[in-house]
């Protein structure tokens, strides 16, 4: 039950390159069946982030790497280097 709520509460939170670039908003996680790991981030992606439209997109959204983030707190801290699949 912890885990659930966990995840509830980063839904919705701005995703930051360690840049300061607003890069968009996390909709969901990706989590691996058999190991429970968290694989990756689904991102809706702010229109004005350069780095954002540069990156290839599934229907819209964004994947980033979760051994990418560096930080969570008010918002997810995202490496600019290391996010790209």
């Amino acid at each position: 039950m912890a885990k659930y709520l966990i995840a509830r509460q980063l839904s919705g939170k701005k995703i930051v390159t360690n840049e300061g670039e607003d890069f968009g908003r996390l909709v969901d996680l990706n989590i691996n069946e058999v190991t429970g790991k968290v694989e990756d981030l689904v991102v809706e992606p702010n229109p004005d982030s350069a780095t954002a439209s540069n990156m290839k997109k599934e229907d819209g959204m964004l994947h980033i790497r979760y051994d990418s983030v560096l930080a969570v707190g008010d918002y997810i801290i995202v490496e600019k280097r290391n996010m790209a699949y």
